[in-house]
């Protein structure tokens, strides 16, 4: 199918450059700065390396996978909602698109947290980013941008590739600067891990989480595969923009444990990249630091906001979602998927004023509600290796087939280590999803649900029911 035929839209049609600037803008968010002390309290130098081997193997699997499935299936616009829809159905696939969804939202709320930790350094009243103030001013920014992503995604992907270039200088100087002056005898009492950390397998374990936060993007091509010039550039996109910046996630953190003990790292304030650059170098490495995450937040922020836009405009689209999630401007922007974004990062901004740790607790469940989708596509991958799939463009191969299994294998151990509590929270945002179901249900004139939609919905209710009583309880906490 050509471009010009494949493309839904003529208002934006990206390039192989163009959509790998915004995988690697989506990818290299904010969440870099706070790698150091978030591996540090979990994990030493040993458990970060194989910690780091796992999850870049596994996401390196998911990659190819949305490689794969972009040339296999042409057909399929806004990739992750649009995969899981199409191999198990209208109920799955709408549950992929909301959690995708709720995840890029709830991920954009750690930028607002960070941010304010940033300047929280040298205005106390801003807390560590969760304050009635912090979150405040978050707000103010919050609609302001909702307002400059309202002008016009061409706008707005041209200053995310602008922003993409300019974040990565202070993280690339963090890693010179932190290898020049590392300390082998740190780096060695680091290795093993502090008593705190426990087994090995534990701390590997407990990193699980923070590296699909940081790997999150890696599907970004294909959710705007709708705008591509050609197929093939969405895949390779994908491939590229994972091994442009898995390096420097995994530098970032292992060069922090040759500037300080890993306690000390452990209890630094967000971003702790500033804290370990300042230990290095001084006060100057800190606002060099802190000035970069606050270039990096612009540029993630915008890059996720229009991601999760776009999830919900092209579910309405394919009347997975209420109709008027599908009105868009003449510059291509849909402003009552942008509004509804917008609002829930509002409604998590205030949950954080009531968390323990605000920042940690967005990092978690972003990643959590991000696994559902990841599963379901790479399940979808496996599917159709396995059996004959009458829309796939190609054959087949035991290569595709491997690639597929060890993704599917993959998602499914993260989820098993994100851990009841996360998964009793993921309920409680899923299941009064079901709500926007039922209204593009009835606007259609349609049976709500079928028996196998049924039980899916008793599971997510059932779910979220319990996740309810486990925080009133005091079982779970936020």
């Amino acid at each position: 199918m050509s471009a010009s035929v494949e493309v839904k839209s003529p208002a934006v049609k990206l390039s192989l450059m163009t959509l790998s600037a915004m995988v690697v803008g989506s990818m290299v968010g904010a969440g870099v700065f706070s790698l150091p002390s978030r591996f540090a309290q979990e994990t030493g130098v040993a458990g970060a390396l194989i910690a780091w081997a796992i999850a870049g193997a596994g996401m390196l699997m998911l990659a190819f996978v949305f490689q794969s499935l972009a040339v296999r299936r042409p057909d399929l616009d806004a990739g992750v909602y649009a995969y899981a829809k199409a191999g198990f159905g209208e109920y799955l696939g709408f549950f992929s698109a909301f959690g995708y969804w709720a995840s890029a939202c709830v991920g954009n709320v750690t930028y607002w947290v960070l941010i304010m930790s940033t300047i929280g350094a040298i205005w106390p009243a801003l807390g560590d980013g969760d304050s009635f103030l912090a979150v405040v001013l978050s707000s103010i920014g919050l609609w302001a941008f909702f307002l400059l992503i309202k002008r016009g995604v061409k706008e707005a992907a041209a200053i995310n590739r602008i922003v993409t270039v300019a974040k990565l200088v202070p993280i690339l100087v963090f890693i010179v600067l932190a290898l020049f002056y590392l300390d082998t005898d740190v780096f060695a009492d680091n290795w093993g891990g502090a008593d705190y950390a426990g087994s090995l397998f534990a701390q590997i374990r407990g990193t699980m989480l923070v590296t699909v936060f940081v790997f999150l993007g890696v599907e970004g091509a294909s959710v705007y595969s709708r705008h591509a010039k050609r197929r093939e550039d969405v895949g390779r996109a994908t491939v590229l923009g994972f091994l442009s910046v898995f390096a420097i996630f995994a530098s970032v953190t292992i060069v922090s444990y040759g500037i300080m003990p890993m306690g000390e790292i452990a209890e630094l304030r967000q971003p702790s990249m500033a804290g370990v650059l300042e230990a290095a170098v001084g006060t100057w490495g800190k606002v060099f630091v802190s000035v970069g995450l606050i270039i990096s937040v612009l540029g993630a922020y915008l890059a996720w906001t229009l991601m999760a836009a776009e999830v919900l405009y092209v579910a309405a689209k394919d009347d997975d979602m209420p109709r008027f999630l599908r009105r868009a401007t003449p510059d291509d922007v849909p402003v009552p998927a942008l509004v509804m974004s917008t609002v829930l990062v509002q409604l998590v901004l205030i949950i954080t004023m009531f968390s323990d740790d605000a920042f940690n607790f967005a990092l978690d469940l972003t990643s959590a509600l991000t696994l559902i989708p990841f599963l379901l596509a790479a399940a979808f991958a496996l599917k159709i290796s396995l059996v004959p799939d009458p829309l796939a463009q190609g054959e087949s191969s035991a290569r595709t087939l491997i690639v597929a299994l060890l993704a599917t294998l993959y998602t499914a151990f993260l989820l098993y280590a994100a851990g009841l509590r996360f998964v009793l929270l993921s309920f409680i945002v899923y299941a009064p999803a079901t709500i926007l179901f039922v209204m593009a249900r009835r606007e259609q004139g349609r049976r709500l649900f079928s028996l196998g939609e049924l039980a899916i919905c008793a599971v997510s209710i059932a779910g979220g029911a319990m996740g309810v009583i486990a925080l009133a309880a005091g079982w779970i906490r936020l």
